[in-house]
């Protein structure tokens, strides 16, 4: 991923999708208006932060790509399976439906969700002009969500894996989320080799999220993946991590948006 830096905030965007028509951006903690333990650009709107700050927070991002917040669509990000296939925003007073993953292939829609140690999937479709947004926590790399995107993609859109560029963002990395026995049962039902997954190390155990994502895309059949390797708890001065801070943090926002397309005359 590369780092940028715009109106005082600073976010990564994956080099793969940097040269097609896309927005994107996964933002960092910093230049917001929050203050700790949300400290500063936090959009976590149960974390206990003032809905103002963090109304505030999300205007600035949307202002770093100019683009206007009512073509926002986010969800109740549940830990759960559930994926939103949309083509129009939602009403910024609209209630949130309850999904843990969103696509359009409209221009003027912004997918935007929110973070905190969980990984953040993007994926993009150069050919169907898809963009999609996935929230993979523990629950939802175990119970395969990346897979169920690639489905789903194939079946609304029309997508072939080979054709998706897909993205897995800064999150919780392998030497910080220890596991306990449980996690390592419901693995074992979800993945047939447990070794490049689960580390044992002094006699605790290490789920590597990244790793996990990254073969159930190749078993998906996406070759071109693309890892931040960026852990959320090796940096809580520039991200917020929910298990590094004991659950007393914000959340970081995500954004992709397909780009208007130009007519020949230049107009929009």
């Amino acid at each position: 991923m590369i780092k940028q830096e715009i109106k005082g905030l600073s976010f990564y965007q994956f080099e793969a999708l940097r040269q097609h028509p896309v927005h994107q951006g996964i933002f960092s903690r910093l230049g917001g208006v929050s203050p700790d333990p949300w400290s500063s650009l936090n959009l976590g709107g149960l974390s206990g932060d003032s809905r103002e700050n963090i109304v505030e927070n999300r205007r600035r991002i949307f202002s770093c790509f100019d683009l206007p917040v009512e073509t926002l669509f986010d969800v109740w990000q549940v830990h759960g399976n559930r994926i939103i296939c949309t083509d129009r925003p939602r009403p910024l007073t609209a209630e949130h439906e309850k999904a843990d993953a969103i696509f359009t292939n409209m221009p003027g829609i912004t997918l935007f969700m929110r973070f905190a140690d969980c990984v953040p999937l993007f994926f993009y479709d150069p050919k169907k002009n898809v963009v999609g947004i996935a929230h993979a926590g523990r629950i939802g790399t175990l119970n395969r969500i990346a897979e169920d995107c690639i489905v789903r993609m194939k079946v609304e859109y029309g997508s072939e894996p080979g054709d998706i560029l897909a993205g897995i963002g800064p999150s919780i990395g392998p030497d910080h989320y220890e596991v306990k026995q449980d996690v390592l049962e419901q693995a074992e039902i979800c993945f047939d080799d447990l070794r490049e997954i689960l580390v044992h190390e002094n006699g605790k155990m290490f789920l590597n999220l990244w790793e996990a994502n990254r073969l159930i895309l190749a078993q998906s059949g996406v070759t071109k993946i693309e890892i931040a390797e960026i852990c959320t708890a090796c940096h809580t001065d520039e991200w917020f991590s929910h298990r590094a801070e004991n659950g007393l943090t914000g959340r970081f926002g995500a954004i992709l948006a397909l780009k208007e397309r130009e007519t020949d005359d230049g107009e929009h």
